[in-house]
């Protein structure tokens, strides 16, 4: 398992950049390979959104869903709203990551 994280610049389209996501995640949810998606808004940068996709490997994100139609009407829904290109990285989770118990800094910890 990957995870494919990206930084959407929108500006003050925030409103526009969410209605047209939410048809998007449509698309990108039937790729072979994809597992899960998320998008979550900047608190200290208004219009910026971070996304978090997991999918089986580098190969589906790039091959499967980059190299299909679907990509293309996600571009089509998504583009016009970035006022910078979106950085696009691949990660892999490192054992022992994700493990239960509270959260470093909680009053629990």
């Amino acid at each position: 398992m990957i995870y494919e994280h990206a930084i959407l610049d929108v500006g003050e389209s925030g409103d526009g950049f969410e209605a047209a996501f939410a048809k998007a995640k449509e698309l990108i949810a039937r790729t072979d390979g994809f597992r899960r998606i998320t998008m979550s808004r900047c608190h200290e940068t208004p219009g910026r959104y971070l996304m978090l996709v997991e999918w089986d490997s580098v190969a589906a994100h790039l091959e499967n869903f980059r190299g299909s139609a679907d990509f293309e009407q996600w571009r089509a829904l998504m583009n016009p709203f970035y006022t910078a290109p979106p950085t696009v990285e691949h990660f892999t989770p490192i054992d022992g990551a994700a493990a239960p118990g509270p959260v470093v800094g909680s009053p629990d910890a």
